[in-house]
């Protein structure tokens, strides 16, 4: 049986607070191929210590993926990080030195996140910045029809959900080419409405381990 590795990345952005200079920090982790926001925390600043605390927790719920990638910030690289993830045996993953694109999943959901159009200019306070996100990580879950996974949410994926409806939506499209055939040009589905075979950042060489089923 095909095992598919649990790859996990994280990041921290910038959220502005209430005056010019005051800012809070949101530190968020996700899982890479179901796009599940498993964790996010905001605090006043930025530490190893705090990211630290946010994988414990993360890592108590949903378990202890395989891979975690993170830039080459202070906290991605502190030794409290380092440690932690050496004493669980996780593989960690880092972008290369000067390259902003080398943690695309983190980037992409801080966009989404930041161009929203309930995303306010400051945040009053730390509680309300946590508030927000959780508002945020909420909707993103499980309402968010995710188009890197074929149109369905990160939770729908990552609880293993999507495969049953994928095999609902075929057979609604089935019976609408059979109502109209001629409305469709194909007898197959279209292949964005299909979920990736995998996701990675910094892949090996080799990916793929058989195990026995």
């Amino acid at each position: 049986m095909l095992c598919r590795r649990r790859h996990n990345t994280w990041d921290i952005t910038k959220l502005a607070g209430p005056i010019k200079g005051k800012y809070f920090d949101c530190y968020m982790m996700v899982d890479i191929y179901s796009r599940f926001i498993v964790g996010a925390h905001v605090h006043t600043t930025e530490a190893g210590t705090l990211a630290v605390e946010m994988m414990k927790e993360i890592f108590g719920i949903h378990g202890v993926p395989d891979v975690v990638h993170a830039d080459r910030g202070t906290s991605m690289t502190s030794k409290t990080v380092a440690a932690l993830l050496s004493d669980l045996e996780v593989t960690r993953s880092h972008s290369r030195p000067r390259v902003s694109n080398d943690n695309p999943y983190s980037e992409a959901l801080f966009k989404t996140l930041k161009y929203g159009p309930e995303f306010p200019a400051r945040f009053a306070s730390v509680h309300d910045a946590s508030t927000f996100i959780s508002g945020f990580v909420d909707w993103y879950n499980h309402h968010h029809q995710h188009s890197g996974i074929g149109f369905h949410t990160p939770a729908n994926v990552h609880f293993g959900h999507a495969t049953n409806i994928a095999k609902e939506r075929s057979a609604t499209l089935a019976a609408a080419r059979a109502r109209n055939p001629e409305r469709f040009t194909t007898n197959t589905d279209p292949k964005i409405l299909a979920l990736p075979d995998e996701a990675w950042i910094n892949r090996p060489m080799e990916t793929t381990t058989t195990e026995a089923a």
